[in-house]
């Protein structure tokens, strides 16, 4: 060992280090004094390190790294305790280190390491080469390990070339295909909407033959629709000629004997009424006509022209209703809905056959009220009242059919007088010979009384 001139060991305590421990010589020296540490007795160790002196050496250096480097800087005693130590677990080394002359083969790590521990002379230089040594070791470390890594990264990038350039050559394979397929998909969509528009003009082609043959057909489904309800009601007519025929010969008359025996009592009241009317003179004279006296004045043609009547005027009805055998024949809900029309359809109904009951017991004329059941889903649940006939049309048949069947049913020449304001049931009616009278005239009668 070492000594200086009084007679002390000479460490190396004047030389200072200038420059922090290189990270490796940092970690031997902890390690160094980590392995020491346990040799030590506690009064033996700095008063920061006790608290560290049942760790293991390993758990020593991770958790005490730190405050050992630190007391082996500020502490020499506890600096030359650790270096006593040392030089009794590594003599070889630090008789090396003290001759001035450290093993060639030794890692300078260690080297740089004990001889910050030891103190020897020249120590600064042993730790300045170390970590010199250790920096030149890790920078040719760090060189190798680029050159590895740049090599590893060049061939990488050579494979990654190699597989970009299959990579591309595959997709340019795959993009000319897909290119030819859809030059293909487009060829095939100009031909499918070629016959898309073909398939259109076809299309509306048959549409219109359809809608025309739809008119045509909804022309001939009218024109048989009313050939069929004009056969219907023709029809519906012979059957009541032919119900009619039947009743008579059961009652042992023909339907012509009966329109004939009416027609015979019409004409002979016609007669007598004619007769009244005219006020003939007897055939022959009578005695009493023998009689001086003062006869009645005579009715010249200006009073018989003052008699004329205006057609509203309900005078004109009384007049057609005193004719022989008159037959009137009402529309029954032509006249109850301009007369009352907001009532319901049951009271209009008994409130114009009552005042017809009245009509006819005070003139003493057939009468027939007819009402539309074509549309009724039931016969109508109704008394008659007395001197008045009451008739629903059938399904199908309205009652403007009804009124020209009963018209045309009367023998010619028999005064039958029809109560409407239907202008088509007018024209027809009196084409057949009756005599159309409005429903306003007869709604003014009745209000009469």
């Amino acid at each position: 060992m070492v000594e200086s001139a009084s007679g002390e060991p000479d460490d190396g305590a004047a030389e200072v280090l200038d420059r922090p421990l290189p990270d490796g010589v940092r970690r031997r020296v902890v390690q160094i004094a980590s392995d020491g540490f346990g040799g030590l007795t506690l009064t033996e160790l700095p008063a920061q390190l006790r608290q560290y002196a049942r760790f293991t050496p390993t758990r020593r250096a991770k958790f005490a790294g730190n405050a050992m480097a630190a007391a082996l800087e500020s502490d020499t005693l506890f600096r030359q305790r650790i270096a006593e130590r040392l030089r009794e677990a590594q003599p070889e080394l630090a008789g090396a280190l003290d001759a001035g002359s450290p093993p060639p083969a030794a890692d300078p790590l260690d080297v740089a390491a004990a001889a910050y521990v030891l103190r020897p002379t020249g120590w600064v230089k042993l730790v300045t080469a170390a970590g010199e040594e250790a920096q030149r070791a890790d920078a040719e470390r760090v060189d190798e390990e680029t050159r590895a890594e740049l090599e590893r990264l060049r061939e990488e990038l050579a494979a990654a070339r190699d597989q970009t350039r299959a990579e591309t050559e595959r997709l340019r394979t795959e993009l000319e295909s897909a290119r030819r397929e859809a030059e293909s998909m487009h060829r095939k969509l100009r031909g499918a909407l070629s016959d898309v528009k073909r398939g259109e003009a076809a299309l509306r082609k048959v549409a219109g033959e359809i809608e025309s043959v739809r008119a045509e057909g909804q022309a001939q489904v009218s024109a048989a629709e009313s050939e069929t309800r004009r056969v219907k009601a023709r029809l519906a007519e012979t059957e009541a000629a032919l119900e009619a025929s039947r009743r008579a010969a059961r009652e042992g008359r023909s339907v012509e004997d009966m329109r004939v025996r009416l027609l015979l009592d019409t004409v002979l009241e016609s007669a007598q009424g004619l007769r009244r009317e005219l006020a003939l003179p007897p055939v022959s004279v009578r005695p009493a006509e023998t009689v001086d006296a003062v006869e009645p004045g005579r009715m010249s043609p200006k009073d018989i022209a003052a008699r004329a009547l205006s057609e509203n005027d309900p005078a004109i009805l009384d007049q057609l209703l005193a004719l022989p055998q008159a037959h009137l024949v009402v529309d029954g809900y032509n006249v109850t809905k301009t007369g009352y029309p907001t009532m319901p359809l049951e009271k209009q109904r008994l409130r114009l056959l009552g005042s017809l009951s009245q009509l006819a017991l005070q003139s003493g004329a057939e009468v027939t009220c007819v009402f539309d059941g074509a549309e009724l889903a039931a016969p109508v649940l109704l008394a008659p009242p007395r001197g008045v006939r009451v008739l629903f049309s059938k399904p199908g048949v309205t009652a403007d059919e009804l009124i020209r069947q009963l018209v045309r049913a009367e023998p010619p020449g028999r005064p039958v007088v029809v109560v409407s304001t239907d202008r088509e049931v007018a024209d027809g009616i009196a084409k057949a010979g009756a005599r159309p009278v409005a429903s306003v005239v007869l709604l003014k009668r009745l209000s009469r009384g």
